[in-house]
């Protein structure tokens, strides 16, 4: 079992159960995926970039990512409908723990002025989405390896909880947002 989700089930459940007045620990807002994605828009000219961007979220993740396609022609950006602009991968289970775990203790403090997370990046679902300037504070990726430079978006989908809750259960877990202690 990942050592976050061993550390949700023992520690955190209980502290928000206290907190928020849950009687059923089922009513605990819990992580139910991870959705990890590089748009890479660059890929209509030049479908080598696409492929190391697959290349490197399958380092990142551990798990082989999917092509996202255009939805509509926009020719402005010579786009066609149905081309492959970017990739993502949803984690969900052991996975996901694993890469939160990873996120939380390794990757975010190689960011660099890193001065912690936004706590306003919350959706009215309570879901938190965060974005990496490129995918080189992954250790997983090596730098004389990376032949081009990409962000990295990623989004917690939370399930049952307001952003308040949410809040609370991402700061139990150990994220950093600004203008908090850790």
């Amino acid at each position: 079992m990942s050592r976050l989700l061993e550390r949700y089930r023992q520690e955190i459940v209980p502290k928000m159960m206290e907190k928020f007045g849950y009687r059923n620990k089922m009513r605990v807002p819990k992580l139910h995926k991870i959705v990890v994605s590089m748009g890479v828009g660059s890929a209509t000219q030049d479908g080598k970039k696409l492929e190391s961007a697959m290349r490197d979220l399958a380092l990142v993740t551990g798990q082989k990512p999917k092509y996202t396609k255009a939805r509509k022609s926009v020719a402005g950006f010579k786009l066609r409908k149905g081309q492959s602009i970017g990739c993502l991968v949803t984690l969900r289970g052991t996975r996901l723990y694993e890469f939160l775990d990873r996120l939380i203790n390794i990757t975010i403090p190689r960011v660099r002025d890193f001065r912690g997370l936004s706590p306003d990046s919350f959706d009215p679902d309570g879901n938190y989405s965060l974005g990496l300037p490129d995918q080189y504070v992954f250790p997983e990726i090596s730098v004389d390896k990376v032949e081009f430079p990409q962000g990295v978006n990623i989004t917690l989908v939370i399930d049952k909880s307001s952003r308040e809750e949410s809040r609370e259960l991402l700061s139990l877990f150990g994220v950093p947002f600004a203008g908090t202690e850790r």
